[in-house]
């Protein structure tokens, strides 16, 4: 099941042991997908605080 993490923090750090990070651009929100070898972990922000965490994750970056 996913879970939804609201710190912004914890995403960084799960995103140490994340395989990859999907990036999903809807109209006035972004949402962030970590997935890990046994869950998903989403966070939603807005687009402009979405930029500056995406230069601070650890691990792949994919568009979708």
């Amino acid at each position: 099941m996913p879970q939804e993490i609201t710190d912004v923090e914890a995403f960084i750090q799960i995103s140490d042991r994340a395989n990859y990070c999907d990036i999903k651009r809807v109209s006035n929100v972004v949402k962030l997908k970590l997935r890990t070898s046994r869950r998903l972990y989403t966070l939603k922000v807005t687009p402009d605080k979405a930029e500056e965490i995406i230069k601070k994750l650890h691990c792949e970056i994919r568009e979708v």
